[in-house]
């Protein structure tokens, strides 16, 4: 005779499994950037803080969080080579700006545990690449005064190609 706990854990396993319910779909499809339109934006974020006087680094991010594209303004420090992936990498890893990230994981909030996290790194410039329904990427900036400089640059890199995103 079964015991009544390897009955409820048969139920639970066949309930997580789906067992019962129609199959999944065997595949699925996904959108990419291409290399131009990823280095369209990253051309228009380098150009944007190039026109206030930074000199900045630019990467933009695939959906699986390989770089794609990189661009360092000639006098960027070599420090913002990785920051700006890392920033694209958190945008993306945790679906968010990484401006937003900054009070999300403030010492003493909830969130603060994943500032332990490699390559996590909560400060602004790294944004979401994102349209129609579906995320390409992420872009991350580094190396202008401030993380809401960064941002800002950023931000005009996804503005250079939101038509062609949009669909």
């Amino acid at each position: 005779m079964p015991s009544p706990f390897r009955a409820s854990w048969l139920a639970l396993a066949l309930a997580a499994t789906g067992a019962g319910a129609a199959p999944p779909e065997a595949s699925f499809s996904l959108r990419s950037l291409t290399p131009e339109t990823a280095l369209q934006a990253a051309q228009a974020a380098l150009q944007a803080c190039r026109a206030q006087g930074y000199q900045v680094a630019v990467a933009v991010v695939d959906r699986g969080g390989l770089t794609q594209v990189l661009l360092r303004d000639r006098f960027a420090g070599p420090h913002t080579v990785g920051v700006a992936t890392d920033k694209a990498w958190t945008a993306l890893s945790f679906r968010s700006s990484t401006l937003d990230l900054v009070e999300a994981t403030a010492a003493g909030k909830p969130m603060n545990g994943i500032r332990a996290v490699p390559r996590m790194l909560a400060v602004g410039g790294g944004i979401l690449v994102e349209g129609g329904g579906s995320i390409f990427g992420a872009i991350g900036v580094s190396g202008a005064p401030s993380g809401e400089v960064d941002d800002a640059c950023a931000k005009a890199g996804l503005k250079a190609i939101a038509d062609a995103i949009a669909f």
